[in-house]
């Protein structure tokens, strides 16, 4: 929908070629580039998402019972159907996304409170905390406010291991005699581990040393999921790094240090 009109319809086959299809069909239809289409969605997981997510879409997964409550609104008979259902999950996205604007705004000042507050006199050029987060690829107003709600001690200690233990990307190992299995960690903060998630999804988009990455994780055939794990806990350790220098991302860093070597 565009203006709050539909544009067009097209159902796809289900398989990767289907979700490739949609991912063209969203963006020629649209004549926008997927960062600025927002999509509703039931699931808030799954192959479909992940297949949005790494084209680069805005993807809102959108909670079945309260789909089901909004559909009330535009059928007191309980209708459904998926074209139905299709103009209900638009017209929830609208929603969301003026309540998510708002919160951002409320987001954006705190951030920028913050980052006054941490400005003390007499400290000359030495970075604060907040400054140097918001320097980083990838990082945003909800990113830096979970990481600053939900890891502040370990951030303030500049723990990269208690930090990426936390966030679950710190894999388990499991050995018993001559056996060894390293497996992924699923004791963690979730709340922490998402932000870290849209964080690392963000930085291989914008960021060459994470887009290099990346790409090096897909062709040694690691998933979507786990390429981005290992590009958070790269993340997790720069931000310690610069925290522990007190000075800013610099993202020619890696580039001048190749050519010094």
């Amino acid at each position: 929908m565009q203006g709050g009109q539909s544009v067009g319809e097209r159902s796809v086959s289900h398989g990767g070629a289907g979700l490739a299809e949609a991912c063209d069909w969203l963006t020629a239809r649209t004549a926008a580039a997927p960062g600025s289409i927002a999509v509703a969605i039931e699931v808030p997981h799954g192959p479909v998402v992940e297949a949005l997510l790494e084209r680069g879409f805005q993807v809102y997964a959108i909670n079945p019972k309260q789909l089901d409550r909004f559909r009330d609104r535009f059928s007191v008979a309980g209708a459904k159907d998926d074209r139905r259902d299709a103009h209900v999950l638009a017209e929830r996205l609208k929603l969301v996304k003026r309540q998510v604007k708002s919160a951002h705004r409320h987001l954006e000042t705190l951030c920028d409170r913050l980052a006054a507050e941490e400005s003390e006199p007499g400290q000359g050029a030495g970075q604060r905390d907040v400054t140097i987060l918001r320097s980083m690829p990838g990082t945003g107003r909800i990113v830096i406010a979970t990481l600053l709600a939900e890891a502040w001690q370990p951030l303030c200690r500049r723990d990269y291991h208690a930090l990426r233990t936390l966030a679950g990307v710190a894999p388990v190992t499991l050995r018993s005699g001559k056996r060894c299995l390293v497996a992924r960690r699923y004791a963690c903060n979730r709340r922490l581990a998402n932000a870290l998630y849209h964080w690392a999804r963000v930085a291989s988009q914008r960021d060459v040393v994470s887009r290099r990455r990346y790409g090096e994780l897909r062709r040694r055939g690691h998933s979507h999921g786990r390429a981005l794990r290992t590009i958070g806990d790269r993340l997790l350790a720069v931000a310690c790094t610069l925290l522990q220098r007190r000075t800013r991302f610099d993202p020619d860093y890696a580039a001048m240090s190749a050519a010094a070597a």
